[in-house]
């Protein structure tokens, strides 16, 4: 590890995590978490993007709002649904350095903002 910063410009942690069928919170890889993660770890390969690493990640304890990743070294909370959501997020947040308000997750949030997500409405101003 570099004495002078983090080792990574970006590390992502993906909830992979699976409870018990049934669970009332469900979770992240009943909602395709690992075949979304390995788009993601695929697509940074194949762009050459340097210095991010993808990880699986067991629970992140956002199950309710899955799948989930957190970016590091900001610590930003995303929830993505498809490969372009997590194209968005590799573009605008991993490259470009911004974010992608859709899909962020907040700290008062107990419960997916589907409109939101879909990008028919935004969250009001806090």
């Amino acid at each position: 590890m570099s004495a002078g910063g983090p080792f990574y410009r970006s590390h992502v942690f993906c909830c992979v995590n699976r409870r018990a069928d049934g669970h009332p919170r469900g979770c992240c890889e009943n909602h395709g978490a690992s075949k979304l993660r390995a788009h993601l770890k695929a697509r940074v390969k194949k762009l050459g993007v340097r210095n991010v690493r993808i990880n699986a990640s067991q629970c992140l304890d956002r199950c309710e709002l899955g799948p989930t990743m957190v970016i590091y070294p900001e610590g930003v909370w995303y929830t993505y649904r498809t490969i372009e959501d997590l194209d968005e997020i590799l573009e605008r947040h991993i490259v470009k350095g911004q974010r992608v308000e859709r899909l962020m997750l907040h700290a008062d949030q107990k419960a997916p903002d589907e409109a939101r997500i879909e990008g028919r409405e935004s969250r009001a101003a806090e």
